[in-house]
């Protein structure tokens, strides 16, 4: 069992002793904290809580904990109910609300679950404000509301359809374009909220002819939730047998969007964000940003467009959003099909992802095999190695930067574990912020070298 308190929220399996997961004591207590921080960062008790959920199956349970200890806090909460992660920032905006909590693991299989906290602004903790939450709940400085001053519920049960009609207002979302352009989509939402949101958002654009595969909100995920190539082989060969024009993938939470090509190939998580950049770009040139383990294909873009520029953050949501800020990004994410748009909200997005991308695709009038061939090509390699007591990672990737930076031609970034940058790709080290595991990424121009240049790194450990 498993219980990692981080930059990510809580995150934790389901079931156990308390401690070793997450638990509905630690539910309780890490939520009642959560609360006090925020009374007192509001400087009233009568705090406003937007609470949203995915559709795994310890959801509701988690749910009950959650907007019931914040009833008990004195709060007064909205419940979005089966949402998705994004929509759940905007309620909290819309709202006026003082923060929220989205119950989701995102990505992670069935028995996991978490509490992701946010600001006022709809956006996640950064990392101090995480810090300043977990203290409060290991020193139990909490108190609980009197009887006369307990919390409130109300719901709003129109927060995904008050998303799209927003989505639907940017101005560089075209949906007349999108439906002259008759599209046939599949769409894969792994039997979570996405099986509300995509098929619905489709249709308002114009697409009215939707092949929908694993749809329905059960929370029994029909395959790994992570939408990476090896779990998808399903709508790839629906794409494919079924002669959809292009495929939609999105996580349990709806933050994250794979693409599948006409072919049934992927067209590649990391140029989601890719893709949709250039499309921003094109009409709105601003600078662009992603963390440190995305393509370099977005650098590559973003130069093509004049007078824009890249950067990388440390890896993690709130990293990204922050240093999107500080250089006026007008587009940015992470490449693991995470689009942030600052013009709609600053966190990920697959729904707004999905009307840009579909508005580019309608006006270029390409395939996606061929839109796809437009952009740099790169390979990706993805390693990780489980954590074990007797690894010091911290000594490890200190050894580690320390010898690279005497190596001619490196270039060496310590800000988020160490990556290392040669003429023809990098590797990239860190602890995952989200399992027990180190995260090896590499790229290169192909496979063979992205492995060559992880395998070099590797002999280095």
């Amino acid at each position: 069992m498993s219980l990692i308190k981080s930059i990510s929220g809580i995150r934790g399996t389901i079931g156990g002793v308390a401690g070793d997961g997450l638990s509905p004591i630690d539910i309780v207590k890490f939520t009642s904290a959560y609360t006090a921080f925020i009374q007192q960062r509001a400087g009233k008790q009568r705090v406003k809580i937007v609470v949203g959920r995915d559709a795994r199956l310890s959801g509701d349970m988690v749910d009950r904990l959650v907007t019931g200890t914040l009833v008990g806090m004195g709060a007064e909460v909205v419940e979005t109910g089966l949402s998705t992660t994004p929509t759940t920032e905007m309620s909290v905006i819309e709202h006026h609300a003082d923060g929220g909590i989205i119950i989701t693991a995102s990505h992670n299989p069935k028995h996991w679950n978490a509490l992701k906290l946010l600001n006022a602004n709809g956006e996640f903790l950064n990392d101090a404000e995480g810090k300043e939450v977990l203290r409060m709940a290991d020193s139990g400085e909490v108190t609980y509301a009197e009887v006369d001053n307990l919390g409130t519920m109300s719901y709003d049960n129109e927060a995904i359809d008050k998303h799209i009609a927003r989505v639907l207002q940017l101005p560089l979302v075209d949906v007349k374009a999108i439906a002259e352009a008759g599209l046939r989509v599949a769409v894969d939402a792994v039997n979570s909220t996405g099986g509300l949101a995509i098929p619905r958002l489709l249709r308002a654009l114009g697409v009215t002819d939707v092949v929908e595969l694993n749809c329905d909100p059960t929370g029994h995920f029909a395959h790994n939730p992570e939408p990476i190539p090896q779990n998808l082989t399903d709508i790839a060969r629906t794409v494919r047998e079924q002669r959809c024009d292009l495929g939609i993938v999105v996580d349990p939470d709806v933050d994250r969007l794979a693409l599948v090509c006409e072919t049934g190939e992927m067209f590649g998580e990391e140029y989601t964000l890719v893709s949709v950049a250039d499309y921003v770009l094109g009409h709105t040139p601003g600078n662009t940003v992603s963390n440190l383990s995305s393509s370099r294909a977005l650098r590559d873009v973003t130069a093509q467009h004049p007078g824009c520029t890249y950067a990388a953050a440390a890896v993690g949501e709130v990293n990204v959003t922050t240093l999107m800020k500080s250089t006026g990004a007008v587009i940015g994410g992470e490449g693991n099909g995470g689009v942030i748009y600052p013009e709609l909200h600053y966190g990920r997005d697959a729904l707004v992802g999905v009307a840009l991308f579909l508005t580019q695709l309608a006006k270029k009038g390409l395939k996606m095999s061929q839109l796809r061939q437009t952009y740099p090509n790169y390979i990706i390699s993805k390693n990780r190695v489980d954590l074990t007591p007797d690894i010091d990672v911290d000594v490890l990737l200190a050894r580690l930067a320390k010898h690279y930076q005497a190596v001619p031609n490196c270039t060496v970034t310590t800000i988020d574990g160490v990556k290392i940058d040669f003429a023809d790709g990098w590797v990239h080290l860190r602890k995952s912020n989200t399992e027990p595991i180190i995260r090896i990424y590499s790229e290169a121009a192909t496979e063979a070298r992205a492995d060559e240049l992880a395998a070099q790194v590797k002999g280095q450990i």
